[in-house]
């Protein structure tokens, strides 16, 4: 979710890159102890399983999206589940001499991976031909987040439980069953069964604003837990009527004193904020001028600097930008960026480009 796959995984399991117990003033480390045995990764791929086990991750690790056939035994050997989500993957498992651990992936309506409804006696029948075991089954919610229409996700689960009773019917009894995300945990209690996957709930976002009205209503506060920051990296004054920035889309209607920060679309800092974005000074909101660069903006800090009577404490070059966060008692969220430009938090977290050093603190 753009905030370091290693760095989340280490802090939340408890280790770091040394293989070392985290320690820290917290209490942290005793709280993700406890959780330890629960606790499973989700991961995109067999790539990013790999990375993990590397680091000394030693929980569950399952990968949620498609697995090429020719790396399931890389699975095997570092102990990573798999989805098997349609019938060339079955097969492909099926012809491996040791098999890695592996869930169905049924599709209940979202129609992205996934076998669908019909489809489930054929499964059932393919599993016991080649004496297959699987773990666990699982399906996606597409809407799950709106609780505003809870008709789709009630007609999706309603079908999950059909083809969790078919396959139990056939003898897979003890199946791991998970079905809902953020979205269907904060708003579906009915679609925990025996496994949920928090995912943006984990940085501390609401899926969506009708999920953070259930969390006032739950008593549940979220806090983001990603900061996002820049530096000054040139002050300079340009007079009155000066254009900024390419394309001319922009022109300073008064003498005003800029700030250039070296952040651009390169970064994630998405070029949509052209004109219209904010980062904070000095605990202040002040506006970005003229079009998003590649890898620069410029801000107005006019304001926030004709504020301090004592010329030696004005805005110098370094001096700390926030981008995403809490600066004195002002904040900018990712979710609040996400809607000037039309997207989701998700979206503008994931672009954060992962070259950008992440420090957990």
């Amino acid at each position: 979710y753009g905030h370091g796959l290693v760095q989340v995984a280490s802090l939340l399991a408890g280790v770091n890159s040394k293989k070392q117990v985290v320690s820290n003033s917290k209490g942290l480390t005793s709280y993700f102890s406890a959780l330890t045995t629960r606790l499973w990764f989700g991961v995109d791929s067999i790539v990013e399983g790999l990375r993990l086990r590397k680091e000394g991750i030693q929980n569950p690790i399952f990968v949620l999206g498609a697995t090429l056939h020719n790396r399931l035994a890389e699975a095997v050997r570092e102990n990573i589940m798999v989805s098997i989500s349609n019938f060339d993957s079955l097969r492909a498992l099926a012809k491996e001499k040791v098999r890695p651990a592996f869930h169905v992936k049924c599709d209940t309506g979202m129609h992205r991976q996934g076998f669908l409804p019909e489809e489930t006696p054929q499964l059932i029948k393919l599993i016991k031909l080649f004496k297959l075991t699987p773990e666990g089954i699982f399906t996606h919610f597409a809407a799950a987040k709106d609780i505003l229409y809870p008709t789709y996700t009630r007609e999706q689960t309603r079908k999950f439980k059909e083809v969790v009773r078919a396959l139990e019917k056939a003898g897979f009894k003890k199946l791991i069953r998970h079905a809902a995300a953020s979205g269907g945990a904060l708003l579906f209690p009915e679609t925990h069964f025996d496994m949920v996957r928090i995912g943006m709930g984990l940085y501390g976002y609401p899926p969506s604003p009708e999920a953070g009205i259930r969390n006032y209503e739950l008593g549940i506060t979220l806090k983001p837990v990603l900061t996002w920051k820049t530096v000054v990296a040139e002050i300079k004054e340009i007079p009155k009527g000066s254009y900024v920035g390419y394309d001319l889309t922009e022109r300073v209607a008064r003498k005003t004193k800029i700030a250039v920060l070296p952040i651009g679309y390169w970064h994630g800092y998405d070029r949509g904020l052209s004109i219209i974005g904010e980062v904070l000074v000095r605990g202040a909101r002040t506006k970005v001028l003229g079009r998003v660069s590649m890898d620069m903006i410029v801000v107005d800090v006019t304001d926030i600097d004709n504020k301090i009577k004592d010329k030696g404490q004005r805005i110098k070059v370094g001096e700390e930008v926030v981008l995403i966060g809490r600066q004195g008692k002002e904040a900018i969220w990712a979710d609040e960026l996400a809607g000037k430009i039309g997207t989701s938090q998700y979206e503008f977290l994931t672009r954060v480009n992962p070259l950008i050093k992440r420090i957990i603190k």
